[in-house]
C-alpha cells in the first residue's frame, strides 16, 4: 500500500523586519498592545517591487527540491496555496512552473486561505497514494503587506499579517512506518462573511456612471472609486468571533486526527498550528494537555503568513531539531471559510 511522504522542506521569508514599533509610525497602536492581544514581535514585509508572492514561493521551492534529492525537472504536479496570488488570474502555479522551468506538468491553485497548505496536503496525498504522481511540489506563500489598510482605522486586522513562503516536495513510500497517516478537512461557510475580503468581487455592482446600461446587465464594475476612497478593498475580521470559533474547531480537528490513528494527545511529538495568534495556539495546548516543547510557535517573529504559515512553521521546526525521524508531527490549521483542517504525519 502506497503512502505519500515528506522528502524535502524549505521556506523563505524577505529580509525587510517590520517591528511593532515601526507600525506605530502609521497607525495609533504600541508594541505592548499588539503582543497582548495576538503575541507577535515583528513580521517581515517582502520588497515592493521584485518579491512577489510567485518569487517567495520559488526560493522556499528551490530549497525544498534540492533537499528531496531530486531537480524541478522531476516534479510531475504543483499545488499552490495562496490568498494573495500575483494575479487575479491566471494562479501562482503554473508562474513556478515557468520560472523553475519545468517540463508541462500541471498546475493546481488552492483558494483555501489560513488552511491552504493543510488541505494542499490532503489532495497531494490522494494524488500519490493513487499512484497519479511521484514528485508533488506543495507550496505556500502570501505577501499581504501589499493588500492591508496601515492606518488606525485597518490596525486590528494589519498588525497581525506577514509575508513569507514555505515550500515541500510529496513522494511515495511504502514504508508503514512514515509518512501521511490521514488528512481531515472541513468548512462551514455559514460565517463565511466574519473573516473575508470583500471587494474587488462580483457580489456587488457598483455602477457609477455607468447606470444606464443596468437592465441589460452591463456596466457592473469590479473596482470602483468610492470602494477604494471608503476602505472596501481592505479585508474584515471579527476577530472575536472568530477566536471563539477557533478555539473550539482547532482542538477537534487535532484529536479527530489522533482518534482515526487510535492515538491520543500525549503520543504528539509535535504539533504545528497554524499561526493565526499566539493565544489561540496556548488555548489549543492547554486543552489538549500539551507541553510547551510539543507545541511550535512563530508568529513571534513573522506574524501570520496564512497558507505560509505551517510549512514554515515545519520547515524551522525540522530545521532546528525540533522535529527527527519517527516523530508523530500533527499539522492543524484553522481560517476564512470558514475552513478547518489537520494532517497527521509520522516523520
Amino acid at each position: 500500500m502506497l503512502r505519500s511522504r515528506i522528502a524535502g522542506i524549505g521556506m523563505y521569508v524577505p529580509e525587510n523586519i517590520v517591528s511593532n514599533n515601526d507600525l506605530t509610525q502609521y497607525m495609533d497602536t504600541s508594541d505592548e498592545w499588539i503582543q497582548e492581544r495576538t503575541g507577535i514581535k515583528e513580521r517581515r514585509f517582502a520588497k515592493r517591487t521584485g518579491e512577489t508572492t510567485t518569487t517567495m514561493g520559488v526560493e522556499a521551492a528551490k530549497i525544498a527540491i534540492e533537499r528531496a534529492g531530486i531537480t524541478p525537472a522531476d516534479i510531475d504536479f504543483i499545488i499552490f496555496a495562496t490568498l494573495s496570488p500575483d494575479y487575479y488570474f491566471p494562479g501562482c502555479g503554473v508562474l513556478v512552473q515557468r520560472a523553475m522551468k519545468m517540463k508541462e506538468v500541471g498546475a493546481l491553485d488552492i483558494r483555501n486561505q489560513c488552511s491552504g497548505f493543510v488541505y494542499a496536503v490532503s489532495v497531494a496525498d490522494q494524488f500519490i497514494k493513487s499512484g497519479m504522481y511521484k514528485n508533488i511540489l506543495v507550496i505556500g506563500s502570501e505577501k499581504h503587506s501589499f493588500g492591508l489598510d496601515f492606518s488606525t482605522r485597518g490596525r486590528n486586522v494589519a498588525v497581525i499579517f506577514g509575508d513569507g513562503a514555505g515550500a515541500i516536495v510529496m513522494q511515495p513510500t511504502t514504508d508503514e512506518n512514515s509518512g501521511i497517516l490521514s488528512t481531515h478537512l472541513h468548512s462551514d461557510g455559514e460565517s463565511a462573511e466574519i473573516l473575508a475580503m470583500y471587494n474587488p468581487g462580483t457580489h456587488a455592482n457598483h455602477w457609477g456612471d455607468y447606470a444606464q446600461f443596468s437592465e441589460a446587465g452591463v456596466g457592473d464594475m469590479f473596482m470602483s472609486h468610492e470602494m477604494i476612497d471608503s476602505g472596501q478593498n481592505f479585508p474584515y475580521m471579527d476577530g472575536p468571533n472568530v477566536f471563539k470559533k477557533a478555539v473550539i474547531k482547532f482542538p477537534e480537528v487535532v484529536m479527530e486526527a489522533l482518534e482515526a490513528n487510535n492515538l491520543k494527545p500525549s503520543d504528539l511529538d509535535m504539533l504545528i498550528p497554524h499561526q493565526a495568534n499566539l493565544r489561540i495556539a496556548q488555548f489549543v495546548q492547554q486543552k489538549l494537555g500539551l507541553s510547551d516543547d510539543k507545541v511550535f510557535n512563530n508568529i513571534q517573529k513573522y506574524g501570520n503568513t496564512t497558507a505560509a504559515s505551517v510549512p514554515i512553521a515545519l520547515c524551522e521546526a525540522w530545521e532546528t531539531g525540533r522535529i527527527r525521524q519517527g516523530d508523530l508531527v500533527c499539522l492543524a490549521a484553522f481560517g476564512s471559510g470558514l475552513t478547518w483542517a489537520s494532517a497527521l504525519i509520522r516523520w
